[in-house]
């Protein structure tokens, strides 16, 4: 029973606990309206708080009727709604992303938004077993290291997913028996998106030609590469305490030699740690940058640097290796 593999999924990943206050991203479709309708029913046994937050992408037709849907199911249920109206298209355009990476981008700062004003402590995503496939497989695509090979994860600081391991098939099943009528949304149907792609032509070849059940092994996979990816973070955390000489706001200085001491994969961590830790994220680094970063330090050349994105600069100064955030 779907509801009860959702419960196992809480309980093994610790999703949620008792008087937690939940903002839960709703878009009408089958997925969102799946985990609404079981948070619904652990509402009374986990004390719970939930919010809807809905973001209208102004893309479709049909888009004011998925608000209006939502709407509807929220009052009905005496959920309090928030909603957003937001042109893709042309903050696409203005920014110069696709339209995927917009959405994305509107959406999350918009459930963060709502979780700060319900003084809310969690967002609950309702992203599934297929949605985690597809994402490996695009990572994969993409020539994504390791972390990317993980996929979705079920619990990421606030961000929770109770329908990870949920394949999509069991969602339409639950929604039929449960009399939920979700919304489709046709754009999921347009194979010019990299995602939809893999979702309605890649996978389903897989599955007929080669293997059936590529949606678990996949996820099978992942588990593995997040276990072993673990470790070598685990370690790297270690050895990133033992080679740091400075350690500021914008600034980390590392000593050269402890650094060319390590293994390839433990430098390309440390470098990308530092990165993520002077930054905030490691966002725009490619592997031809942490490559030419690594050559620098093997051959220990003073007074050379790197600036492999905006605002960063790396190099060698003074017998210490350096990592800068510019402001």
């Amino acid at each position: 029973m779907l509801e009860e593999k959702v419960r196992k999924t809480i309980r093994e990943y610790n999703l949620i606990e008792k008087n937690d206050s939940i903002v839960v991203g709703v878009s009408g479709g089958p997925d969102s309206m799946t985990l609404l309708s079981i948070l619904l029913k652990l509402k009374e046994e986990f004390n719970l708080k939930i919010y809807v937050a809905h973001v209208n992408h102004m893309l479709r037709e049909n888009a004011i009727k998925d608000e209006e849907y939502v709407k509807e199911f929220c009052e009905k249920n005496n959920i309090e709604m928030f909603i957003k109206k937001a042109n893709i298209s042309e903050i696409a355009q203005k920014e110069k992303i696709g339209l995927e990476e917009a959405g994305r981008n509107i959406r999350y700062n918009f459930f963060e938004e709502v979780l700060k004003n319900t003084k809310s402590n969690k967002i609950a995503i309702a992203h599934n077993l297929n949605d985690k496939a597809e994402t490996i497989i695009m990572n994969t695509l993409r020539g994504s290291g390791v972390s990317g090979l993980k996929g979705i994860e079920a619990k990421r600081k606030k961000y929770i997913r109770p329908l990870i391991e949920i394949e999509r098939y069991e969602i339409e099943k639950y929604c039929i028996e449960n009399e939920i009528n979700p919304r489709h949304d046709e754009s999921n149907d347009d194979n010019t998106y990299t995602r939809n792609k893999i979702r309605n032509i890649i996978i389903p070849y897989i599955r007929n030609e080669f293997n059936p059940n590529i949606i678990k092994t996949l996820n099978r996979l992942s588990e593995i590469i997040k276990e072993e990816d673990e470790y070598v973070q685990s370690e790297t955390e270690k050895i990133f305490k033992e080679i740091l000489l400075t350690d500021e706001k914008n600034k980390i200085e590392f000593d050269p030699r402890k650094f060319n001491e390590q293994e390839k994969v433990i430098q390309k961590n440390l470098i990308l740690l530092a990165i993520k830790k002077v930054k905030g994220s490691t966002q725009g680094i490619e592997k031809v940058n942490i490559d030419d970063i690594i050559k620098l330090c093997n051959n220990n050349i003073g007074n050379k640097l790197i600036r492999p994105v905006k605002q960063l600069e790396i190099g060698i100064k003074n017998k210490r290796i350096y990592i800068k955030n510019i402001i």
